[in-house]
């Protein structure tokens, strides 16, 4: 038999649920200043999907909290955690190394055995760093190779997932996995050029490796520039040890120059490819392929080459959202814990470690490679914010900061806030995933208090939440209270 008072008390429960839940939800909505809560309703973003917290550098409470214990996806803003972990545990002035050894003799410029490689992890190791490298050898009167060039990259395990495992886009720079000898990002820079005049589009590629094949088809069209990418098409195959890529779609000629980036072939296959291509522009051949391994005991060292300083790259990594040297930077802390082969869980227990000796308790964080370019990842506005604080207390603040897109002045944080009082007055990181939009950092406000801001928004919409954010960075530049 059914007990009508009983049922009645249960929906009379469930009833005060719902109501308690929507009271609170209105009561934190109604703590947001009202240009932020407007542009969140304007966009279609419901305040479950975001996080906020905003508080004085130094003070004991947070002036504003909006479900700040909800862990989120931070996208690119995870950065913060890899970067101040790293100049705290390596120093601001750590510095990879790249070496090239030989275990055979040189005779008439001629070396009679292979050329060993070595990987140290480098982000950093850049075309013209490589360059400079190869040179060294020149110098040293090696003019031929004889045997391979052997890469030794067993500093990093290789990512278990593939370059398109995220979102199905192996070319995009953004998607390169990490290497113990990464060289040149294992990016290309293709420049297109239109010709009106002869309804052509000429191409330059740099570096271009030497066992790549490029195979212009664009088309010249028309039609106004806009989302120019999405109209072109980059598909790479392997014949051998050769690689071809396609290029086709069309390009405007409204357009005129602009710069295509690609992350194609494989590592050791696109290492052996740039080698190859700026040794014989030094005037030196190479008789045998690629392979990896390490080199003997008996090698001697014939030429190294040494990173920037942390620090340094720090400002590349967190200015302009760098994933592939954010994620370099998380297994090196791995490598240097003393796990080698490094891999991506012993630099998440390389983090989590100095995370308790530091007295920072954040259990609901995930991390994954450390770069945020992840589905996984995740922190709470808290948890961010209090990083935040402990940033501003450290001796190395001066160095976080600095790597931080200073707004309507560079980075990430270049176009906004342009024309605005506010430019030049903000420091932060921002983050972008399809459905995330993040923003994390200090802000001095008009009374000259320093303020640590935190905005997180996961959402289909996410993307339209930015002015959302702008609102409440401006509100707290102007010294609003809620």
């Amino acid at each position: 038999m059914i007990n009508i008072r009983r049922l009645r008390a249960v929906a009379w429960a469930v009833l005060a649920a719902f109501l308690s839940c929507a009271a609170a939800a209105q009561a934190q909505e109604s703590r947001l200043p009202a240009a932020v809560a407007t542009a969140l309703k304007e966009a279609a973003i419901p305040l479950a999907a975001v996080a906020v917290q905003v508080q004085e550098v130094g003070a004991h409470a947070p002036r504003l909290t909006v479900n700040a214990a909800q862990p989120m996806n931070p996208a690119s803003v995870m950065k913060l955690v890899t970067t101040f972990a790293a100049l705290d545990l390596l120093g601001p002035a750590y510095t990879w190394k790249t070496e090239a050894r030989i275990d055979a003799p040189v005779a008439d410029g001629v070396l009679a055995g292979d050329l060993y490689l070595k990987g140290g992890g480098d982000p950093k190791l850049t075309f013209e760093q490589f360059w400079l490298l190869l040179r060294q050898l020149r110098a040293q009167g090696i003019r031929e190779i004889a045997g391979d060039l052997v890469l030794d990259r067993s500093l990093f395990e290789p990512p278990a997932a593939d370059e398109a495992a995220f979102d199905d886009q192996p070319l995009r720079p953004y998607n390169v996995a990490p290497d113990a000898l990464l060289v040149s990002f294992k990016t290309m820079r293709l420049a297109l050029v239109p010709n009106a005049a002869t309804k052509t589009i000429g191409l330059t590629a740099e570096p271009l490796p030497a066992n790549l094949d490029i195979v212009n088809l664009l088309r010249l069209s028309n039609n106004g520039c806009g989302d120019w990418k999405s109209r072109l098409r980059a598909d790479v195959t392997r014949h051998s040890d050769r690689f071809r890529l396609a290029l086709t779609g069309s390009y405007a000629v409204s357009c005129g120059q602009k710069n295509w980036n690609l992350g194609v072939m494989p590592h050791a296959a696109y290492d052996f490819g740039v080698f190859v291509q700026l040794w014989r522009e030094l005037g030196g051949e190479i008789r045998g392929g690629v392979r990896d391994g390490g080199a003997p005991s008996t090698a001697r060292l014939v030429a190294a080459i040494e990173s920037p300083s942390l620090a340094e790259i720090v400002r590349d990594i967190n200015k302009f959202s760098n994933n592939v040297m954010a994620r370099q930077l998380y297994l090196t802390l791995a490598a240097e814990s003393g796990r080698r082969p490094a891999r991506a869980a012993d630099a998440d227990a390389a983090i989590r470690a100095w995370l308790d000796a530091k007295g920072l308790r954040f259990p609901e964080l995930v991390i994954e490679n450390g770069s945020g370019l992840s589905r996984r990842e995740r922190i709470s506005a808290d948890s961010l914010a209090r990083l935040l604080q402990a940033i501003w207390k450290s001796p190395l603040m001066p160095e976080v900061i600095a790597s931080l897109p200073l707004a309507a002045v560079d980075g990430t944080m270049k176009k906004r806030f342009n024309g605005n009082g506010a430019s030049g007055q903000m420091h932060l990181k921002t983050g972008t995933l399809e459905d995330a939009k993040t923003v994390a950092g200090y802000v001095l406000d008009r009374r000259g208090h320093r303020q640590a801001v935190v905005f997180l928004i996961n959402h289909a919409n996410a993307q339209a939440g930015q002015a959302a954010q702008d609102a409440l960075l401006q509100w707290v530049y102007e010294g609003g209270t809620p």
